[in-house]
């Protein structure tokens, strides 16, 4: 069996709280060999150089060299090795399964071709985009941070890519969860705010794309102070005067109720403030 689809296979998690697993098997690390691994894992081959540097930032070369020396001593050797020493890298062994690596490989597939037949599917909406886990929560030295904050801005920019794919695709549904999921990640930004309302004017729901778009228009005045951008008001405009729907409840100007509530709320020239 190949050693990469044995159920005994390392597995690295480092979204949430930092596990070793091979199989059903947990390993325990000192602390120094986790960073070390948690590092290789992430950047798949590092030199031995920025190991040293990163993870002993304030000890002389020479020191931070023996610390990664004897960090590497400390993980897995023989058939269970987890990184493979050369002169100057340590890599990661192939068959090291990465769970932060599978969400940044799959959002930078979805970032990338948002549209392409097998990414926003139905059966194929990746389900890892929708996880919770901070990456190394409670870690905070200076590359970790730089690394969490390049995954959710991955996992965020996918989650829209994804959510605007969806709704293209007429799984109104699936593309508000998704585009919700990226709203709870992070209240204030827009761009997952405007996939929410996307997908209720593609769903032919003019009264609640109006309802989340004053939501979110208070909530951004309340923390920030400002407006929502004129794009934002101009998708709303637009969605809602493209929804004509035979109704007798018009106006003189021959337009539904819906679309004047729409109006009303982003006003000519822009959003107004709550």
């Amino acid at each position: 069996m190949d050693r990469s689809t044995s159920p005994s296979s390392p597995h690295l998690r480092l979204l949430g709280q930092f596990r070793l697993t091979y199989g059903a098997e947990a390993v325990n690390l000192s602390g120094n060999a986790q960073r070390l691994l948690a590092l290789v894992g992430l950047r798949s081959c590092v030199s031995r150089t920025v190991l040293a540097g990163t993870l002993w930032p304030e000890a002389t070369e020479a020191r931070a060299r023996g610390s990664l020396r004897s960090a590497l001593c400390k993980l897995p050797h023989g058939d269970r090795r987890l990184v493979i020493c050369c002169r100057n890298t340590v890599s990661l062994v192939d068959s090291v399964t990465v769970d932060a690596r599978v969400l940044a490989d799959t959002a930078l597939r979805v970032v990338r071709s948002p549209g392409a037949p097998g990414v926003t599917g139905v059966e194929a909406v990746p389900a890892v985009l929708f996880g919770d886990g901070e990456l190394l929560p409670g870690w905070d030295e200076d590359w970790v941070l730089l690394e969490r904050e390049r995954l959710r801005q991955l996992r965020l920019h996918a989650l829209d890519a994804l959510a605007n794919g969806l709704a293209r695709e007429g799984q109104h549904a699936l593309a508000l969860e998704t585009a919700l999921t990226s709203v709870r990640t992070e209240p204030l930004r827009e761009s997952a705010h405007r996939a929410v309302v996307a997908a209720h004017l593609a769903e032919g729901n003019v009264h609640e794309a109006v309802r989340h778009y004053v939501a979110f228009q208070r909530l951004l005045h309340e923390e920030l102070g400002v407006p929502p951008s004129a794009l934002f008001a101009r998708l709303l405009q637009s969605g809602g005067e493209r929804r004509h729907t035979p109704s007798p409840l018009r106006d003189e100007r021959g337009r539904t109720l819906q679309t004047r509530r729409a109006a009303s709320v982003v006003g000519a020239d822009g959003p107004r403030p709550p």
